[in-house]
């Protein structure tokens, strides 16, 4: 069996992993990043947040990805019945990027990896973790290449970016159920010949058909759009007898006023995929030699499109950890990892849930605006749930709850 020495071995070549890759790499680390599938391929997750591109642009991804011409994202709107909410990221709290992109994932990730490759990162596709074996925080992890070869890579550290495939929860029995109630989603591509023109046609919108299910719309820069249901498990799954994904997404595009004119005909460009219970989690985010990051790790809800904010916040931040501790620098993993991206996750988690139980939709549609609370709720949304300065940050457990209810006091004494 053939063997390689590097010092951090990142496993996936999504977005959490070339951020990783190209920050070490950059930094004169050996670096090796395995990925099972072939790019391109589809995958969920193509609305991005501003805070994303404080990554790719620190980790010197940005200009590839801005050469591709994605479709730019300035915000997001929210429609509720004939009611609406268009957040503008350039008219949030705080610093921070006014905007990012809403992506075909398929090419988002390639581009992003062959500008990986180009910076000199050794990424073999088409291949497989099937073991690892530490021994302290070095490692030694068996994979299965596409010709079915097996080989070892011998490293000083690993970074678990493998997204939904869980590599190390998997192989160590780290996995734990999310805290949050089971919801599913079901999604396709269309080539959107109804689109109309101007902002209209490119503005990413949720459509909220119930409570707890709403219909996500994602132009893409391609004359594509994305299309999205969610809901709770059980709902999803009544959508259609008999478990054919095309009629239960038919079923809720009908189901959306504003949107069955201009997607209700359109064929869908894949039979549409369905996400089960995507929501997870993990006993712990570190341990000797290794850190998960990304959907590896903790994945939410894709309701305010956290997940790659989440991926790339903790693909950057384990590879500055690694570099330091390679260099001989003892880290406090727990401090400096898992506790800081944990309070990011405990604000978003906030946030999912009292979505889902009405709360924060009553904040969006409640008129007049408060533009001051709006401001605040926008720079969470832009995924800047670091920023303590923000009481929407700070007092999340809290500050949503009592907002809805003072609200809801108002309508009632209003009607009385």
């Amino acid at each position: 069996m053939s063997k390689e020495f590097v010092d951090v071995l990142v496993i996936g070549a999504g977005p959490s992993g070339c951020v990783s890759s190209s920050y070490l790499k950059k930094n004169n680390v050996s670096v090796k990043v395995v990925e099972k599938t072939k790019f391109p391929r589809l995958v969920v997750g193509e609305s991005l947040i501003p805070r994303v591109m404080d990554h790719f642009d620190e980790a010197g991804l940005f200009p590839a990805l801005d050469k591709m011409g994605f479709e730019k994202k300035l915000g997001a709107r929210f429609l509720r019945g004939d009611e609406v909410c268009i957040f503008d990221f350039s008219n949030k709290f705080g610093e921070g990027w006014n905007w990012t992109w809403q992506v075909p994932r398929a090419d988002f990730d390639n581009t992003l990896a062959q500008e990986v490759i180009n910076k000199g990162v050794d990424l073999e596709f088409e291949t497989e973790v099937i073991d690892i074996k530490f021994d302290g925080t070095d490692s030694i992890t068996t994979v299965k290449t596409k010709d079915g070869e097996t080989k070892e890579i011998h490293a000083k550290f690993v970074i678990d970016s493998s997204g939904y495939g869980r590599v190390l929860p998997r192989l160590l029995d780290l996995e734990k159920p999310s805290k949050l109630a089971p919801h599913s989603a079901i999604f396709s591509h269309v080539n959107d010949i109804n689109r109309e023109p101007g902002e209209e046609g490119t503005l990413i919108s949720f459509d909220i058909i119930e409570t707890e299910v709403w219909l996500w719309v994602i132009p893409f820069s391609n004359g594509n759009t994305s299309l999205g249901i969610v809901g709770p498990t059980e709902y999803i799954e009544k959508l259609s007898e008999n478990g054919d994904t095309a009629e239960a997404l038919r079923k809720a595009i009908s189901l959306s006023d504003y949107y069955v004119k201009r997607f209700g005909d359109v064929e869908f460009l894949f039979e549409p995929r369905h996400l089960k219970d995507y929501s997870c989690s993990v006993k712990k985010l570190f341990g000797d030699g290794f850190a998960l990051t990304g959907n590896a790790s903790e994945f939410l809800d894709p309701v305010f499109s956290s997940g790659m904010a989440f991926a790339t916040e903790s693909g950057m931040l384990a590879a500055k950890l690694a570099l330091r501790q390679l260099n001989g620098e003892k880290i406090d993993w727990q401090t400096e990892y898992t506790d800081y991206i944990l309070y990011g996750v405990d604000v978003f988690t906030t946030y999912v849930k009292e979505w889902y139980t009405g709360n924060l939709q009553e904040l969006f549609f409640h008129q007049p605006e408060n533009p001051d609370v709006k401001k605040k709720i926008c720079a969470v949304l832009a995924g800047y749930v670091w920023n303590k300065d923000n009481p929407f940050v700070r007092k999340h457990d809290t500050v949503i709850k009592n907002l809805a209810n003072l609200i809801k006091l108002e309508k009632e004494q209003t009607q009385e």
